[in-house]
């Protein structure tokens, strides 16, 4: 069977995936995307917090405004359990309109597809890639239903779950699980979101609608427990974990848990095959770094394609020249959110008190606290 021309194939059609597609075609490239899941696939729950920088990519591919139940992030609140130390960090400081924005998946990836179709990008669903093999001059991707496709570039966006997946170069297994939920607290949000350091993993909310979003990171044996616990125990439970900043936890939606490991695979793979995405790093969500470095992939790739002559895109001068380019920003989050993770997820007392003085500095130090909203808005390079 003959393989299907494209100009760029683009391997799964979540948010990454559908980004790079507009992105491209701004840049009068076409792409072709094959995702693995039929097109009328359960919607995804979990809840997405964007960064301002997220906001101003959807901004230029002019999806922004379809976006509805969008919750902005005006301050977030950072302490430990149990020790000294809090640092609060607003959106009239750094001087954005909002930090960032927490909004369902499900509703993110209805409008991208809706854009897809608008724009005349080809999807075709129920298309799982089996193996991609690498050619002088074209990459040939082999799927699952027998039909093959070639294009001069592959980008892969599948959140590093299809078969061709490579082994990590590097990973690390944290022995948490995040339980995730919707509570309402006893208090307004007031469109304040919080990071609450402790012994076991960070606990995080989001403020989404007239709730929160709680990511409630632990050890997985203790996650499981958590998450199957009655609800009244459950907000008793998060009660003293959290303390009583929002006042009493009043409810909670069903719970689910998702292991959290990090995982980098880079997205140097093979000439004529680049990854991005959760197919390239996965982050824990501490600081919520992973899926705007994603975003960021998307859209530096297809402006690199732009600047790139047609005949040179998918080439191995191109892509080294993309790696070379996100290096800083994919390793600064790496770092970033490994560093978080390792130095607050214990109750050593030397590192207790040197974690206090850091928030204490970040608190009354204006050009370090820029320094770090602007990095979690903007990524390494902010």
């Amino acid at each position: 069977m003959d393989a299907r021309l494209s100009d760029i194939l683009i391997v799964g059609a979540g948010p990454v995936g559908a980004v790079c597609a507009l992105a491209l075609q701004q840049q009068g490239i076409r792409a072709h995307v094959l995702e693995a899941q039929p097109e009328d696939a359960r919607a995804d729950s979990r809840t997405l917090a964007l960064s301002h920088g997220a906001r101003l990519i959807f901004e230029r591919l002019g999806v922004w405004d379809a976006l509805e139940g969008v919750t902005p992030i005006s301050r977030i609140h950072i302490s430990q359990r149990g020790a000294l130390g809090v640092a609060r960090l607003a959106a009239e400081d750094a001087g954005v309109p909002a930090l960032g924005y927490v909004l369902p998946y499900a509703t993110l990836t209805a409008v991208l597809k809706r854009a897809l179709v608008d724009a005349g990008i080809a999807v075709e669903y129920g298309v799982a890639a089996e193996r991609i093999e690498s050619g002088s001059d074209m990459a040939t991707l082999h799927a699952a239903d027998g039909s093959t496709h070639a294009a001069p570039l592959v980008v892969v966006a599948d959140g590093g779950r299809g078969h061709a997946a490579p082994e990590p170069k590097f990973e690390r297994d944290y022995d948490q699980t995040a339980v995730v939920c919707e509570v309402q607290t006893e208090l307004p949000h007031a469109n304040q979101a919080y990071e609450r350091f402790t012994p076991e993993g960070p606990a995080a909310l989001l403020p989404k609608g007239d709730r929160y979003a709680l990511v409630w990171t632990a050890r997985q044996e203790d996650a499981e427990r958590i998450a199957q616990i009655p609800d009244d125990a459950f907000l008793a439970a998060l009660y003293r974990h959290f303390g009583g900043r929002q006042g009493l936890f009043l409810s909670a939606s069903p719970r689910k848990t998702f292991p959290l490991k990090l995982a980098y695979s880079g997205s140097e793979a093979a000439d004529r095959v680049v990854r991005i995405g959760n197919a390239a790093q996965t982050l824990h969500p501490v600081a919520g770094q992973g899926f705007n470095i994603g975003l960021r992939d998307a859209w530096e790739l297809a402006s690199l394609c732009g600047d790139t002559p047609a005949g040179e895109i998918g080439s191995a001068a191109m892509l080294r020249a993309y790696a070379r380019g996100r290096r800083v920003d994919v390793l600064g989050g790496v770092g970033f959110t490994d560093f978080l993770v390792r130095v607050f997820s214990n109750d050593i007392a030397p590192l207790r008190h040197v974690r206090g003085l850091g928030l204490l500095a970040l608190e009354v130090l204006p050009p370090l606290k820029s320094f770090v909203a602007r990095r979690m808005i903007f990524g390494a390079r902010g």
